[in-house]
């Protein structure tokens, strides 16, 4: 005997994006949400209330473990965190902001791959670490760089983690969504390894890092195609005396 589903409860769903879209609170929007969707569900008010109690009561720890590190981070970008990292990346005369980048890609998909993926992330590592190493590296091939140039640096840095750790998560064999596509199959008849589907995302995730990596790779030739006039004197007096005897040569 079929028994008919009510969609109307996923009207919660179309109440966040519109939400969102809006640009209303986050906080107002979910509270909003959750409310409507009791009340397509039928729920009597006291229940609606009682599921909101208890969803905060279990999750009240979560700002605290977020917002801790933060603070550790911003104390210690304040004690000069990015500005001994730019110098550090400065002293490396063959660093250059797509290598520095490829070589993080790298350790982001093998780091996430064996579970270990809050070693990275935009506020613990790109912002006070990634981004200045790479705007650091630039400059110092390249002199003072615009704020184009410097976005444009921070997007990669930023997509460079996403990428890693997006693909290389993948891998590791109790990751959430690996379990999550297990279970579901499992429920539809199908029955599938979890170490079977954690494989088969090693040939994605390689995929992954050849061609970000190439995307970095070309930033490399794109900023030199244009801040190459913006090099330093000794840059350019270092790169023609190379010229000079590779000629001899």
């Amino acid at each position: 005997m079929q028994t008919t589903v009510s969609l109307w409860p996923l009207i919660g769903v179309a109440v966040i994006i519109v939400g969102f879209l809006l640009r209303f609170n986050p906080m107002l929007i979910v509270a909003v949400a959750a409310i409507i969707t009791g009340l397509a569900a039928h729920f009597p008010p006291e229940k609606i209330l009682a599921e909101i109690g208890t969803g905060f009561i279990k999750t009240r720890n979560i700002p605290l473990i977020i917002l801790l590190p933060l603070a550790v981070i911003g104390l210690l970008e304040r004690h000069g965190l990015r500005e001994r990292a730019q110098t550090w990346i400065g002293g490396i005369k063959a660093a250059t902001a797509g290598r520095l980048l490829i070589v993080y890609l790298l350790v982001r998909e093998l780091t996430a791959a064996v579970g270990l993926t809050g070693l990275g992330g935009h506020p613990q590592m790109v912002r006070p670490l990634i981004a200045p190493m790479a705007e650091g590296a630039t400059e110092t091939r390249f002199g003072k760089i615009s704020d184009a140039v410097r976005f444009k640096l921070r997007a990669f840095s930023a997509a460079t983690d996403n990428v890693g750790l997006f693909f290389g998560e993948d891998i590791f064999v109790a990751f959430g969504a690996i379990v999550l596509m297990t279970t579901f199959l499992k429920e539809a008849g199908i029955i599938v390894e979890p170490i079977h589907v954690a494989v088969w995302g090693i040939p994605t995730a390689i995929c992954a890092f050849i061609i970000h990596g190439f995307r970095l790779y070309l930033l490399d030739r794109k900023l030199e195609r244009e801040l190459r006039g913006n090099a330093p004197a000794s840059n350019v007096a270092g790169s023609s005396t190379q010229s000079a005897a590779g000629d001899k040569a």
